[in-house]
C-alpha cells in the first residue's frame, strides 16, 4: 500500500475534482433539451452532462497524474486494458444516477475510485444537489463533509434498512433481482431503491442503510463506494463472500452482521430457484 502522504494527496485531488465535476452537472441540471439526451438502451440514458463531466475529470487526472490509467463509464479504458490490475487506476463514473438527473431527482453523484494494483485505496462520491461529499482513503477512515462516518451496529434483519437496485435490462435478464427483493422485503424493516448504486454504498458507509446488494453493476458503480464502506468499518464482497465484486457483477456491502445475513438469504434464494 502507498504511504499515507500519497493517500492524503489523492484525497485532496479527489475532493477538488469531484466537486468541480459536480458543479458541471449542476450547470446542466434542468437545462437539458431533447437533443442533449441519448439512449444506450431503451431505459439507459446518456446526456450532455455525463460527457462534459467525464471530459473534465479525465483531463484533470491526465494533468495531475499522467502516469495513472483510467477506466471511465462513457469512454472506456485510458492507458491500460479494462481489467488492468497494475499500478494506479482511476475508476470514473461522471454521473451516477443519470435517469434521476434527467428527471431532476436529487439522488445523483460523481463517483471516483482509485485502485492500486487492483485494490481500492481511495474514493470520492459527491452528490452536488444535496451538497454531500463522501471521502475515504486506505487507513484514513471515511468522512461525510469532513466528519467521520461509520457503518451501523444493527444486528437483526428485522431492524435493518436495506438498499438495492435493478438493471436497466431487467425485463431481459434471468437473474433480475426480483426474487431476492421479494424475499428480503419480508425480513427487513424496509428496502429502498434510490437509483444510484454509488449513493447506496455511501449511505451504507454513513449508517443510513444497514446493508446493500445488487446485480449487474459495473466497476464505476462500486469502486468508490467499496473503499467508503470498508473504511467506515463495513465489509464488501460478492454473493459468495469472495473478492469478485468489482468486475463480477454482484455485490454485498454493509455492517459485518447484516452483510452476512444478506449473503445467506441470497444463497438460500438461489438454492430454492435451482
Amino acid at each position: 500500500m502507498p504511504e499515507q502522504e500519497e493517500i492524503a494527496l489523492l484525497l485532496l485531488h479527489l475532493e477538488r475534482i469531484g466537486r468541480s465535476a459536480g458543479s458541471i452537472l449542476m450547470d446542466h441540471l434542468g437545462q437539458l433539451e431533447d437533443k442533449d439526451v441519448d439512449f444506450k438502451g431503451s431505459r439507459d440514458l446518456l446526456t450532455k452532462a455525463d460527457r462534459a463531466s467525464e471530459a473534465y475529470i479525465l483531463e484533470e487526472i491526465a494533468k495531475v497524474f499522467p502516469d495513472h490509467s483510467c477506466l471511465a463509464e462513457e469512454s472506456g479504458s485510458h492507458g491500460g486494458s479494462i481489467s488492468s490490475d497494475r499500478g494506479y487506476r482511476w475508476i470514473v463514473d461522471p454521473l451516477d444516477g443519470t435517469t434521476n438527473f434527467v428527471h431532476q431527482i436529487p439522488m445523483f453523484a460523481v463517483s471516483l475510485g482509485v485502485l492500486l494494483d487492483g485494490k481500492p485505496i481511495a474514493g470520492c462520491i459527491f452528490a452536488p444537489k444535496l451538497d454531500e461529499l463522501f471521502l475515504a482513503g486506505h487507513g484514513q477512515g471515511a468522512t461525510l463533509n469532513g466528519s467521520p462516518i461509520h457503518v451501523t451496529k444493527t444486528q437483526a434483519m428485522i431492524d435493518a434498512m436495506l438498499a438495492t437496485g435493478f438493471a436497466y435490462k431487467v425485463d431481459e435478464l434471468e437473474n433480475d433481482n426480483l426474487d431476492h427483493f421479494a424475499k428480503l422485503i419480508k425480513k427487513a424493516r424496509a428496502i429502498r431503491r434510490c437509483g444510484s448504486a454509488a449513493l447506496d454504498m455511501a449511505y451504507t458507509a454513513c449508517g443510513r442503510y444497514d446493508g446493500f446488494w445488487e446485480l449487474h453493476l459495473s466497476p464505476w458503480d462500486v469502486a468508490a463506494g467499496a473503499i467508503l464502506v470498508r473504511e467506515a468499518g463495513g465489509v464488501v464482497s460478492d454473493f459468495s463472500d469472495g473478492s469478485n465484486w468489482l468486475f463480477g457483477g454482484e455485490i454485498v456491502a454493509g455492517n459485518p452482521t447484516i452483510a452476512g445475513f444478506l449473503r445467506d438469504e441470497i444463497a438460500a434464494a438461489g438454492e430454492f430457484n435451482q
